[in-house]
């Protein structure tokens, strides 16, 4: 079980200016219900709608969002072609294909992250163990990505999510574990926004801002805790 979440000196140390927003959240009902499943879908479409606002340029790769975390990228090592997860969410609707939706707590992330343009991440507390950490991380840290049959484990100076188990999250906030990762059962979140500059960091706020409203309107909960992590102030405990 989770019991802190801290950000290791190696990332300050690559991105002087990030902050890093953790919310902590329990008393999740994450089962589909024929009630929620279409407010879930008007959600989708909605972030989708808003997503727009970050798909301007004509290249892809030229969009502000994107070639600000490619750059980010660039600071360490990591597998070919791996790109943030925002990315990878904005690509999709760039291409005007439809999210559908997968549960009720990944929809609700999902359309804040493309409302915002941010990167937001989410793990299973229960499934944790002991500290998750975000830094960079030694070569061979055991991770299955969601969805794979093998173990795929971590380079030397990457960036990632860690606990005392393997890695969580592996290439910053690229791919989740499936050790950790949400299932129907969960009923308590570790919600992790990742920002490396000024612009990022606001939209991150305002994403968590959101996010807590969200929370209150499908589940009836309040977060237990919601803090910014920056270099001066690196940890939080669950507890």
């Amino acid at each position: 079980m989770l019991g802190k979440v801290t950000v290791d000196p190696s990332f300050w140390e690559l991105f002087p200016n990030a902050q890093v927003n953790i919310m902590l959240v329990s008393g999740i009902d994450n089962h589909d219900t024929d009630d929620n499943l279409a407010r879930r879908r008007k959600l989708l479409r909605e972030g989708s709608e808003k997503a727009e606002d970050f798909l301007g340029a004509a290249a892809f790769a030229k969009n502000p969002v994107v070639a600000e975390w490619r750059q980010a990228y660039q600071q360490f090592k990591k597998k070919k072609g791996v790109r943030a997860s925002i990315e990878a969410l904005l690509k999709r609707i760039d291409k005007g294909e439809d999210l559908h939706p997968i549960s009720p707590l990944v929809d609700v992330y999902n359309s804040v992250s493309l409302a915002h343009g941010v990167p937001i991440g989410i793990e299973d507390q229960d499934k944790l163990a002991g500290t998750m950490h975000l830094g960079q991380v030694h070569e061979g840290l055991p991770f299955q990505p969601v969805g794979a049959d093998k173990d795929e484990p971590t380079l030397e100076g990457e960036v990632a999510r860690y606990d005392d188990q393997g890695a969580v999250c592996r290439c910053l906030n690229w791919r989740d574990a499936q050790r950790t990762m949400l299932d129907e059962d969960s009923t308590k979140g570790v919600i992790v926004i990742e920002s490396v500059n000024a612009d990022q960091a606001q939209r991150a706020n305002e994403a968590m801002s959101d996010l807590e409203e969200l929370l209150g309107e499908f589940f009836g909960i309040k977060p237990d805790k919601s803090v910014i992590l920056a270099k001066d102030a690196p940890s939080v405990d669950v507890d």
